[in-house]
């Protein structure tokens, strides 16, 4: 399975703990800036990974909202198994409403998360997964302006417009290329989805032997099981949703990730973590 294993949810006098899998090689995004950019087999390699986790999300239901390198974390293996981490911003398509908040990292967002109307999730995972793939193929992100990449307003134009350019620098194949350009569509009509990508040319190539299996069983089988069923972690969830005493109004401890909720904050134009890795 290419997402990180909750083994067990917890509930203290003072916090509710999620125990998660310790993956041990890290954020994808720090091999990255040790290695500034991959070959194209390497990429592959974790592409493959990264829209194997996404597409079981998708067939549970689930929609990311914030895929990024940094919430795509490795285990400690010598040929490195991709985590998929972090659904805070997660919408389920059973217990939820369609999505229509504009959140996420600004980098990966893709155009009609912008527009501030209801949107196809699985659809924008597919352009936050196009954004990873080609991060680790230049080294840079596709739409930040060259010239004033701490520019977030810059960013956005460019998302929009779907302004992005391969460097002459950079060797990848027609294939790879072609792939980009079909996730890199403003329309998500028109934006090639998962089961397409599964069967284009380019992806199938040395395809690791665990996703070919995990895709054949239809992901039923896998060795993670957790400790406790849906039912008793719910039950410990609402339980948390009760007010201790000495909680404050508001008070709810969350982490600066570098994600956001855009409509939180309109004026915003620098991107703190966003800068070319």
């Amino acid at each position: 399975m290419n997402e990180i294993f909750v083994p067990q949810v917890l509930l203290t006098p003072s916090h509710l703990a999620i125990v998660l899998e310790y993956a041990a090689g890290g954020e994808l995004f720090e091999r990255i800036c040790t290695a500034g950019r991959f070959s194209e087999d390497e990429a592959r390699y974790f592409f493959q990974q990264l829209l194997s986790g996404v597409s079981y999300c998708h067939s549970m239901e689930i929609c990311h909202r914030d895929l990024k390198l940094e919430n795509t974390l490795l285990d400690g293996n010598p040929s490195p198994r991709l985590k998929i981490c972090d659904f805070g911003y997660s919408k389920s398509g059973i217990l939820h409403s369609q999505p229509k908040s504009t959140v996420g990292t600004p980098a990966y967002i893709a155009p009609e998360v912008l527009s501030r109307k209801e949107y196809d999730g699985k659809i924008a995972d597919v352009w936050s997964c196009g954004v990873t793939l080609y991060v680790m193929l230049v080294g840079a992100y596709p739409f930040e302006e060259p010239e004033d990449p701490r520019n977030f307003r810059k960013t956005i134009g460019r998302i929009i417009g779907v302004q992005y350019s391969i460097p002459d620098y950079v060797r990848i194949s027609a294939d790879c290329r072609n792939l980009l350009s079909r996730i890199f569509v403003a329309d998500p009509a028109k934006r090639i989805t998962i089961p397409e990508i599964k069967q284009n040319p380019w992806f199938l190539k040395n395809m690791p032997k665990e996703i070919i299996e995990a895709e054949r069983k239809g992901y039923v089988e896998t060795k993670d099981q957790p400790s406790q069923s849906v039912e008793e972690i719910m039950r410990i969830i609402q339980e948390a949703r009760i007010p201790g005493q000495g909680s404050k109004p508001g008070e709810d401890g969350q982490a600066d990730t570098g994600s956001m909720n855009i409509e939180d904050d309109e004026e915003i134009d620098v991107s703190g973590d966003y800068e070319n890795v």
